[in-house]
């Protein structure tokens, strides 16, 4: 499921056409990061790994909807941060994949 909501993330970006492109190149960057890392994850932590994706979904979603509300996205990546937490000895390119894709949607302007 994390492969596919990735996928749907991407689409979703790619097709916000208010956003700029270096912004858009530099999420679909970040996304394409975490998907391995995600997919490392579910083998040993399936859910997790799903509730992370669907959290890079929803985040996503928020960032790239026509009407901004910056307080659902922060709270998408406040859950998305705590999610990760406690991969972060186990799985450290996981927590800094994620730290960077809520860099770039900061980054956006919301």
């Amino acid at each position: 499921m994390s492969d596919e909501s990735i996928e749907k993330t991407k689409s979703a970006v790619d097709a916000a056409d208010y956003i700029p492109a270096d912004k858009k190149a530099a999420l679909s960057e970040a996304l394409s990061k975490l998907k391995p890392a995600l997919a490392q994850i579910s083998e040993t932590h399936r859910e997790d790994a799903e509730s992370i994706a669907r959290l890079v979904e929803a985040s996503a979603h928020e960032a790239t909807r026509p009407e901004k509300r910056p307080e659902y996205l922060d709270t998408h990546l406040h859950g998305l941060k705590q999610s990760v937490e406690k991969f972060e000895a186990s799985h450290p390119q996981l927590v800094a994949f994620v730290t960077e894709y809520s860099a770039v949607l900061s980054a956006l302007g919301i």
